[in-house]
This record gives structure tokens, sequence and C-alpha cells, in this order.
């Protein structure tokens, strides 16, 4: 029987919005230098990360993701681009588009060129904190990548409230101070003081703007950055004479190459146990405060009736030392600079844990997959789909991330870490059991047993180096997709 051409027609029509509709949302959250050991969800259990976890729990949580360089500018280069920093030669302060070139997408631009409506609100490329953020500035986005953004400006050190600097002030003389140094401030005032609690506004201002349409939303928290400001009610449960800080060996820099010795550290620092204690007690009241504004987003997500086709991806650009081995802050390549909390929901997916090895570069080709695009086959990234659907597959053997410049690298394999500094590791090696040695206290490098590893490992490394160099820009390629 033949229809009429005007229900022909309807019909067509709802196949298309249907089809319109059903094009999966992205909700991206980043927080700045949030390590692992500061989310409740992973393995801390002193600071509370109760709207993270809540995600964690419907979600994928990867256990064993890593960054691919411990420093903000090069690791938001990397993993919004889909290459690696060694690839594009971006390891500086830098939105990396003027090494990854006019031709290549990044991964909102794809989506936008795919008809997302494409925002960016606060810090997803490089910008300075504080500075850019006391500015207002755009720091170095990329603006080809977003259909709107928005900053949120926030007076940073500069807030109204007890303020105490505890880096680099052993008489207790300065109480506050500019730049990236761990000034605290337990804030006056609310929420909406600061730069996250605008952000956290901003992002839900545009999911009931824009949720019917197609959106990949951006969001980039600063906190737990430095300056450590938040709010004066986060600091309450995180009394600072209650800390216990990290194990720490004596003689732990003895067999450390003085290029692993990390740029900040308790004795360069001058800081005294108890303005340690006042750190790591600042850091956590920083990342609880984050996590509200996290938490205030995906309440938005599920009021707006959005939950059930959105991607929701919550992560770290890199981690972040809290007085281990007396480090302080990122750069280094030991475990609590480099590895970062990642999760990833997906509507339809059970929640699971997975141990695999995964990187920051796959989340790129994995969340435009999941969407039904198709990025650029050049991607260095790999696709970490089947793992949302089985928690036990391995999508790689080892994790792998630069330092310094280019010049140092780790290897993270499930039993070893491997660091090597310089390309013929002339400026020293590392080398952790990281299966009975997970502090990494007892460098392995120069043991005579441990020869065959440190070969293995050396070979392996010039191999990983000739394949993330591979690009598309005249190198042949070596495809790293599973």
């Amino acid at each position: 029987m033949k229809l009429p051409i005007f229900l022909l027609l309807l019909l067509w029509g709802s196949q298309l919005f249907s089809q319109e509709i059903s094009k999966p949302n992205v909700l991206f959250i980043i927080s700045d230098d949030l390590t692992t050991t500061a989310v409740s969800s992973y393995e801390n259990g002193t600071s509370k990360t109760p709207h993270i976890d809540r995600l964690a729990a419907e979600g994928v949580r990867y256990t064993r993701a890593y960054s691919q360089y411990p420093v903000c500018g090069p690791s938001r280069a990397s993993f919004m681009s889909g290459y690696y920093p060694s690839a594009t030669q971006t390891y500086g302060y830098v939105s990396g588009r003027k090494n990854i070139g006019p031709h290549r997408k990044t991964w909102a631009q794809l989506f936008k060129d795919n008809g997302y409506y494409t925002a960016r609100v606060s810090k997803i490329f490089h910008m300075g904190v504080p500075i850019d953020i006391e500015t207002g500035s755009d720091g170095q986005d990329d603006a080809a990548s977003w259909t709107e953004r928005f900053n949120s400006p926030g007076p940073e050190w500069k807030t109204p409230g007890e303020a105490e600097l505890v880096q680099g002030n052993p008489d207790g003389k300065i109480e506050r101070k500019g730049g990236n140094v761990m000034t605290i401030v337990k804030a006056d005032g609310n929420d909406l003081v600061h730069s996250d609690g605008r952000t956290a506004n901003k992002a839900i201002e545009l999911l009931k703007k824009h949720k019917n349409e197609p959106f990949f939303l951006a969001v980039g928290f600063v906190r737990p950055h430095v300056p450590f400001v938040a709010p004066k009610k986060y600091f309450g449960p995180y009394p600072h004479q209650e800390i216990i800080m990290p194990e720490k060996l004596e003689s732990d820099w003895s067999d450390i190459p003085k290029r692993g010795i990390n740029y900040v550290t308790s004795v360069n620092g001058e800081m005294s146990l108890e303005q340690q204690k006042k750190a790591v007690a600042a850091y956590y009241a920083s990342v609880a405060f984050m996590d509200a504004q996290v938490g205030k987003i995906l309440k938005a997500l599920e009021d707006e009736g959005l939950e059930e086709n959105t991607i929701v991806v919550f992560t770290s650009d890199h981690g972040f030392h809290l007085g281990e081995h007396d480090f302080w802050m990122k750069v280094s390549l030991h475990e609590e600079s480099v590895r970062v909390p990642m999760i990833i929901k997906v509507p339809g997916k059970k929640p699971a844990v997975c141990n695999s090895f995964v990187e920051l570069i796959d989340l790129y080709p994995t969340i435009a997959s999941i969407a039904g695009l198709n990025p650029s086959m050049h991607l260095q990234g790999k696709n970490l789909m089947k793992t949302l659907d089985d928690k036990n597959y391995q999508v790689r053997d080892m994790a792998f991330s630069v330092s310094q410049g280019g010049r140092s690298f780790l290897l993270r394999n499930e039993k070893w870490a491997f660091i090597q500094y310089n390309e013929d590791g002339s400026e020293g090696i590392e080398l952790y059991d990281m299966l009975n040695d997970p502090q990494q206290f007892n460098n392995l490098a120069g043991h005579e047993s441990h020869e065959k590893v440190v070969s293995f490992f050396k070979d392996s490394l010039k191999e990983k180096l000739k394949t993330v160099r591979s690009n598309d820009l005249g190198i042949k390629y070596t495809a790293m997709n599973p």
C-alpha cells in the first residue's frame, strides 16, 4: 500500500530528528594538577571527593591512566591534538597549535566540524595560573576548536581571607605571594567569589541553553593548582595538625640522579614539617572545593534530563607531589606526578574498574569513536571502546610519558617503572619494582642483578621513540590503534 506523500515526508522528517537527537553529547571535565592520591575513589581515605566518587561508581574508572607530560601546557596540547609531545615537539607552556599545524583537527574541532556546538569554559588548553585567571585571559587557547569560549576570572591569591605562604617563607614573615607558589587563602565569601565557582555556573547555563542540540562542553577547573585558594568552609574537615605526611627515608635522594630531584622540594622550599602539613591540608581543601563544583554540574545534567544521551569524562592534566620523597608539585616522572584519575561514563554501559594501562592521549580517538565520528588515522592514541564492555581488556602493556623538554622518559608496566634522563641515559636511570616497592624508594638501575631489565627498557625506549615521533608530516607513521 502506498502512503500519501505528506505521511512519507512526516516519517522522513521524524527519522532525521531521531538521528539528530541521538547524537551523544560530550561533557569533558578536567581538574588542574589533581593527583590520584587525593581522590577518595582511588586510594585516599583522608581527602573526600563524593561527587567524583559518584561518577566513578557510575562509569568506568581507570586505575592506571598516565599523563604524557607532567606539565599543564604540553599535556593539554597532547590530549587535545591526539599527538604525543615527542611527535609535535610541544614541550612548553603553549597550546601546541603552532607545532600541531593548521591541518590537524583538535578533539573539540572534530566535533565542531561535525555539527556540534562546542564550548570551552575556563582552562582547557594552557592558561597561566594564577595570572591568566586574574586577568580573565584566553591564555594559550585554540580559537578554532570552539563555537564559543568563556573565561572565569577570579582574584586568586589576592582573595580576601586568612592567608599564609608555606613555600620559601621559613620565618613566616610573608603572608601571601603571587605566581606559581604555595600560597594558602582561606577565603571569605562563597563559591562564586572564585574562578571555579563561576566556571560551574557558566557550564550549567550552557547545558540548559544548548540541551536541544548536540554539544561538546569542555569545563576546566583550576583547583587544586596553586595558589591553594578556596572558601573557608572547605578547610574545616582538614585540620593540618591531623595530616599524616607520606613516609620518608633519610637517604632517599642518594640513589636518585640529580635530574630526578624535583624542582620544588621541602629543602629548596625551606618548608618546616608544619608548613608541609598545612600545604597538604590546603590542597585537600582545594580539591574538596573543586569536587563540589563538579557535583553542581552533574546535578544540572541530571535535572535537565541529559544523562541518558551524554558521555561524561573526568580527568586531570597530570598529578602532583604532596611531600613524597620531599617533592612538591609536578614535572617529576615519579608516580604521584604522572598518574592521573580518569573516568568515562557512557550511557548504557555498566560501571566497572579497568586496570589496563591507558594514556590521556587515548581520550580523543575513544570519545570520537563512541560518538560515531571518524578522527584522523594518524592520531597516536588508542581506542578504549573495548574496555567499556570488557574491564579486563588490556589496551597497552605499558604507559609512556616525557618531561624536562622531552629529554626525560618514563616507561611504566605491570612490574616496573623505568625512568631515563637523556636518550643515551647519560644523566642517569631509575628502575623501581612497583610490586614490591610502590613508593619508589629503592632505585635498582645500578644493580648488576637487574642489568637485563635495564637493557630491555633501554631497547624498548628506543623503539617507542621511533614510533611516537612518527606522524603525518612526511614521516612514516606506525599505527597505534588496536
